[in-house]
């Protein structure tokens, strides 16, 4: 007879019912746990919604209310995703795109914890011994200090003299940063002119603000004298003096030399996390070289005098990690065997994701986000907790065909641990290896948010959706490319892994840069193209801005729309920004109300005077073509783009932005939909709607593919295509087969990643690449258009 089933074997499925988060249509699905289920739609269908907001998110607010209130005040406070029934959820990990803190001391060893066990190896069995853990960590300095205490002991005060000092291992020439700075003082200021004539030049640095009143006020120098007639101690206190107290008009401010103020308030910043124009500032005005003391390596002497086996921790974080991994194999020391066995295992699990080709020492902040989500996967490969809900949002980024197939290995592991493993994906290499897929759309943004289909992977194909129809879509070759209209020359590249690479790019076509993760195609474009005159390089950094922030204030398409309807109703422009003078006074132009509940979740409610509308009402009765601003900004790109084509609202200026946020397939998306709200892809295509506009006659683009559904590559290969057809030069770095295939010329790096890589294997047509199959890319080419 057969047993019944145990009522705790019975929970065998994640139940969402009535899900309304972003554009979600009271979606209600049932996944399976313990397999591995992939979401796939066109971006911006919900697919993120649903996993991320809904699902992750109700896990992990429920984890953080088992802790008391006090922890829970350090925490991020999460609200309640807005769903009927969430059923049978597990503890959710989420292994995001999120790139890695930008903080300059930040590194792949310490955000791993892999340089954490190597200080406490080395201050085990470093000879000579200089100390603690600490004396190893380039981020603690030495300091020592003696002096007078005084104590209270029963009633009697007495005076003892006590002393401390704590070794530390950071360089005190760079404080731990490996690279010192040098100031071009002529980019600082204009000589000539005086303060008031705006002789700073520093972004952010005018005379009309703040900055003004504390140099007319401050009495160190004359603002009306020329900088060229400053006295020594009036350059001093202009450019280097330390922060002074001082009292302008009765206000107390503060005082600082431009040198200390741009060390604090940009230099503090790593330079990729910068807004494009103090970016373009601190690379002008600034030389970084590395520090002469410690040779970029961060450490003390001393630090950098302790060896095991002729090796120092400095040398160690410079290895490439699979060399590291070899090294500490064949350490055999019994007094830190268990240190040896968990250093072993994170290094190895490096080298198992496909990532040991990074070095320990490597800035954080420097990796693509693909490397930043494998980054983050490492604590989690040897964990031995199982059903636990592993969410990862499209592993495959970042990776060349070779590395998938590595990548399906792992999540196939982790499933099989007996954990529930969700993953949002576009490729149908990753999607094959489902045991469920769920399909949302038909379209993206409020044509969206619903389930199209559940089921099998053969269900999907015989499925007429979106994704069904596309699944099997193969680009072909191109039947003829085209001519190159000049070149561009680089010669001896040898930036990270590069291996004096000489190799000359056609100008004029569509060039691919293609190799394995890790190769070295990152380092040739950005080092060797990226930083030349005419040269527009879009990246994958993600766009900074606020809740208040949209695409229309991103792209500029705000300032000709305030104008519009400034000339047409005779009001000021500033009326028409919800930042500025006609926002709500009730919610300040935000259109909801933040209220902050301590350690509950903050509430946000709508608005009741301006009802979300976030303008003052008497701005909302003018109109523009028969329509208010809250209603422009409601509009998609689409909509908008057929408002201010033609009829009584034509605006040029406008239409030309619309027209390219519809190119890069954004049309979906509504004016005034906070940035917050976008998936990585849409805010990647956003920047390339900006940039398209930007004089430049050579566009670098770096995985243009990142977020798009199939069904959207090839409005992409379109779009580059055109950008082509207009004279520009296109360089894209991709692993897309689509995009390789549809390339005038392919470059391709390899043969495989860190120090076996760095080399080019391959120039040429992609007829040619495929014909010889001479690289794993050659390969993959061939297999993918059926060579």
């Amino acid at each position: 007879m057969a047993r019944a089933q145990h009522v705790a074997d019975s929970h065998d499925l994640i139940r969402v019912h009535g899900a309304r988060v972003n554009n979600l249509k009271d979606v209600s699905i049932e996944i399976p746990k313990r397999r591995l289920t992939v979401f796939t739609g066109v971006s911006g269908s919900g697919k993120s919604s649903l996993v991320f907001d809904t699902i992750a998110a109700e896990s992990q607010r429920m984890i953080n209310e088992t802790y008391s209130a006090f922890i829970q005040g350090f925490m991020p406070t999460l609200a309640r995703p807005e769903v009927d029934v969430l059923d049978g959820l597990t503890t959710a990990i989420i292994v995001d795109q999120q790139r890695m803190g930008s903080d300059p001391r930040s590194t792949v060893g310490t955000a791993t914890d892999a340089n954490a066990m190597l200080r406490i190896l080395f201050s085990r069995l470093g000879r000579p011994h200089i100390g603690s853990p600490q004396a190893y960590s380039f981020n603690v300095a030495s300091i020592s200090g003696a002096g007078a205490v005084t104590l209270n002991k029963g009633g009697v005060t007495s005076k003892e003299r006590r002393s401390f000092s704590i070794t530390g291992g950071m360089c005190p020439r760079c404080e731990g940063r490996g690279s010192v700075t040098d100031f071009d003082l002529t980019e600082l200021y204009d000589a000539s002119k005086s303060l008031n004539e705006g002789a700073i030049r520093v972004p952010g640095v005018t005379m009309e603000g703040w900055y003004g009143r504390i140099f007319r006020g401050c009495g160190f120098f004359d603002p009306d004298k020329p900088i060229s007639k400053f006295t020594k101690k009036e350059m001093h206190d202009l450019l280097y003096k330390d922060a002074v107290k001082i009292k302008i008009e009765g206000i107390n401010l503060t005082y600082m030399g431009l040198i200390p103020q741009i060390q604090k308030s940009m230099l503090a910043k790593d330079v990729e996390a910068m807004q494009p124009h103090i970016r373009a500032f601190v690379e002008r005005v600034i030389t970084f070289t590395a520090c002469p003391e410690c040779g970029g390596t961060r450490l003390s002497e001393a630090a950098r005098s302790s060896k095991i086996k002729g090796i120092s921790i400095a040398d160690a974080c410079s290895m490439q990690i699979s060399d590291l991994a070899d090294w500490v194999n064949d350490l055999d020391e019994p007094s830190v065997a268990p240190l040896l066995g968990s250093l072993r295992r994170t290094l190895n699990s490096f080298v198992e994701i496909g990532l040991g080709y990074l070095s320990l020492e490597r800035p954080s902040g420097t990796l693509s986000g693909g490397e930043a989500q494998r980054t983050k996967m490492i604590r989690h490969l040897g964990s031995s907790l199982t059903d636990v809900t592993y969410v990862f949002d499209e592993p495959s980024i970042g990776l060349h065909p070779h590395d998938i197939q590595r990548m399906n290995e792992l999540l196939v592991q982790l499933r099989d641990k007996g954990n529930t493993v969700l993953v949002v994906e576009h490729k149908p290499e990753m999607i094959a290896i489902a045991d469920h897929v769920v399909d949302l759309g038909p379209r993206a943004g409020t044509e969206g948010g619903q389930v199209m289909y559940e089921g099998t992977l053969a269900g999907l194909r015989k499925s007429d959706t979106l994704t069904g129809r596309h699944l099997d879509d193969r680009a072909k070759l191109k039947e003829s490319v085209r001519t190159p209209a000049g070149k561009l020359e680089v010669r001896g590249a040898s930036t990270h892994n590069l291996q004096d690479v000489d190799v000359d790019i056609p100008l004029g076509v569509l060039v691919v840069i293609t190799g394995v993760a890790g190769s070295g195609k990152s380092s040739l474009i950005h080092g060797s193209v990226a930083r030349r005159d005419g040269v527009v390089a879009i990246d994958q950094t993600p766009i900074r801005g606020s809740r208040r922030s949209n695409p229309a204030t991103y792209t500029g398409l705000l300032d000709p729309i305030r104008k519009a309807f400034a000339k047409a109703t005779g009001a000021k422009p500033a009326l028409f920004s919800a930042n500025s003078e006609g926002a709500c006074p009730n919610c300040n132009g935000a259109g909801v109300i933040y209220t902050d509940l301590g350690v509950m979740a903050g509430v946000s409610t709508v608005c009741e005077v301006c009802e979300g509308q976030r303008f003052q009402a008497e701005v909302l009765e003018y109109r523009f073509g028969g329509k208010n601003i809250s209603e422009v900004l409601a509009m998609s790109v689409t909509e908008a783009e057929e408002f201010f084509g033609d009829g009584e609202a034509k605006n040029p200026a406008a239409h030309k932005i619309l027209e390219r946020l519809a190119d890069v397939g954004l049309g979906y998306v509504s004016l005034g939909q906070p940035l917050t709200t976008l998936s990585g892809g849409e805010r990647q295509r956003l920047k390339l709607a900006t940039q398209m506009g930007e004089r430049g006659g050579i566009y670098v683009l770096d995985e243009p593919t990142t977020g798009l559904h199939l069904a959207d590559v090839e409005q992409l290969l379109g779009l580059l295509d055109r950008l082509v057809d207009t004279g520009k030069s296109v360089l894209v770095i991709e692993h897309h087969q689509a995009v390789m295939a549809h390339a005038d010329w392919i470059i391709d790096l390899g043969p495989g990643a860190g120090h076996d890589g760095g080399k080019v294997v391959f120039e040429g047509t992609p007829a040619d690449l495929v014909a010889t199959r001479a690289t794993l890319t050659g390969e993959h080419l061939a297999d993918y258009v059926g060579a």
